[in-house]
């Protein structure tokens, strides 16, 4: 390990800056020291991925696709040197890691599928009608291609899934656009394992070298001199919002303006419906607790708002809440300024009128490690309305109970909501009856609506949709997780009257691919006759 940038192939360190990780478990450095990537190693990286633009943007999907499978071996073979360093880096537990290093293989060889079958570029094809009264039919035809460079963000809660070969490099990639990853300052050494199997893997399939370059940096200039680089076609980030509007703003302030596809804030309300709670009250409480602590609430589906009317029953609900919530263990968040930034959000909440604390861990969270402990509070819809920082995402195992005197009241609450990610709903079936209305107004303010289960465990499939309305992401239409990732980093491009022989593949009247295109308004894998 070198602690050096990866460009087009090389390993590079131009810079006298350096850092370190830190054990988040132990508060102490781990080496080596990591260089802080230069403006000439972000224009090099940049430069080198626009020049294998003009060949990845063509290449058959066989070679794309090869080298998504090389990704996945390569990672494989690094075995538990890569899981060792992650735990080191991050303090999460081994077993998280195996599971999050399968879920990124996984997801690299679906995208390979993906482009092997082909039918992502969407190919749509309206033949001539030279005959056509009163006017002339054009031959006319359209796919999706490469945008071009992706700059690609590493989050800090998922260092292999969300990182340098996770979702957003692996969609990337799959649509044929290099990419150049800034790696996250916590995990950089996790970082440097990943970038060189993705190396091995471009060398090993006859990738163009600037297919993917890697750039390490603690600064806010290096992320910033990413997005701002003429050659930056796209930008794909996971991380707060306001390091992702940072960013969103940075790239429209270009004389040519990009995409910023930001995953950023979420507190993912729960609603909790009568009869459920009626039904089983303790059961929801334990699963609430689980979904908040696990992985010390650091993921972006956490459900940080829990809904439901006042009462007996959701008072009993909240001492159920309140008694299992004591009984959990603090957890090592993944850094200290992670650490920071939740007590803070917790102490402005705990500070505010009428919002009571009902439970913290009573095993207090070690100061000299960096710890968190789980935390719980209740207020009530007028109090939660008149207080804007309640809406806000606690990035940790928090979470606010919040009780509405009425029907009404509950809907007014989901009627304001800003965007999420994900609403979930507990109620037997004649509550969700009950409650067409609920439901409806919820999926106008979330990207996932969860029936009797919790947020928190993305799946990654074609029908998974893992976005939202602002603030939650930058442009609700897209996802960061499966297989309609794609979608973010492509461009449609349409053909007029254009000679068979010189369309690409996937619009020829013979269908070499055998992709399912729509022909005049049909499906079909046929050729056109």
């Amino acid at each position: 390990m070198t602690g050096q940038q990866f460009i087009a192939g090389t390993r590079t360190a131009s810079s006298t800056s350096t850092f370190t990780a830190t054990n988040p478990a132990t508060t102490n450095p781990i080496a080596p020291a990591f260089y802080e990537a230069t403006a000439d190693e972000v224009d090099r990286a940049l430069t080198a991925a626009f020049e294998a633009f003009q060949l990845t943007r063509t290449l058959p999907p066989e070679r794309t696709a090869a080298f998504l499978d090389a990704i996945a071996d390569e990672i494989l073979a690094l075995g538990d040197d890569l899981i060792h360093r992650a735990t080191a880096e991050t303090g999460l537990p081994n077993g998280r890691f195996v599971g999050e290093r399968g879920r990124t293989v996984n997801q690299l060889r679906l995208f390979a599928q993906v482009v092997r079958e082909g039918s992502w570029v969407d190919a749509r094809i309206d033949t001539a009608q030279p005959d056509r009264s009163p006017i002339p039919k054009a031959d006319i035809r359209l796919m999706k291609v490469a945008l071009g460079p992706v700059v690609v963000f590493g989050a800090s809660n998922f260092p292999l899934a969300f990182s340098v070969a996770g979702g957003d490099t692996a969609s990337a990639l799959a649509a044929g656009c290099p990419v150049v990853v800034k790696a996250h300052p916590a995990h950089p050494g996790t970082c440097e394992l990943v970038a060189g199997a993705i190396t091995r893997a471009a060398e090993r399939t006859a990738m163009p070298a600037g297919v993917f370059s890697m750039l390490h940096g603690r600064s806010h200039e290096v992320g910033l001199a990413l997005v701002e680089h003429a050659r930056t076609a796209a930008v794909g980030f996971t991380g707060s919002l306001r390091g992702g509007r940072a960013l969103f703003d940075a790239a429209n302030r270009r004389a040519v303006p990009i995409p910023v596809f930001a995953e950023m804030g979420s507190t993912n309300p729960v609603f909790v419906l009568p009869e459920a709670l009626a039904e089983r009250s303790n059961a929801i409480a334990q699963g609430l607790l689980q979904s908040v602590t696990l992985g010390v609430g650091q993921f972006c589906t956490n459900p940080g708002l829990v809904v439901g009317l006042s009462g007996a029953a959701f008072d009993a609900f909240a001492e159920a809440v309140a008694t299992h919530a004591k009984g959990s263990a603090p957890g090592t968040m993944l850094h200290e300024g992670i650490r920071h930034g939740y007590e803070q959000s917790v102490a402005h909440m705990a500070n505010t009128t009428d919002v009571a604390e009902i439970a913290r861990s009573t095993t207090d969270a070690d100061p000299l490690r960096t710890e968190a402990d789980a935390a719980f509070f209740r207020t009530d819809a007028h109090t939660y309305a008149e207080h804007p920082h309640l809406h806000e995402e606690v990035f940790g195992p928090a979470s606010l109970l919040v009780t509405c005197a009425d029907r009404k009241a509950m809907l007014d609450l989901a009627r304001n909501l800003d965007g999420h990610l994900t609403a979930t709903l507990h109620g037997t079936p004649a509550d969700l009856e009950a409650h067409r209305d609920l439901i409806d107004i919820l999926t106008q303010n979330v990207g996932r609506l969860v029936i009797n289960g919790f947020p928190t465990g993305v799946e990654v499939c074609p029908s998974m949709h893992h976005g939202g309305p602002y603030p939650a992401t930058t442009d609700s239409r897209f996802t960061s997780v499966g297989t309609a990732a794609i979608q973010r980093f492509v461009r449609p491009i349409c053909y007029q009257n254009l000679p068979d022989n010189l369309l690409p593949p996937a619009l020829q009247n013979a269908n070499s691919l055998g992709l399912w295109r729509l022909v005049d308004n049909a499906m079909t894998q046929e050729d056109i006759m």
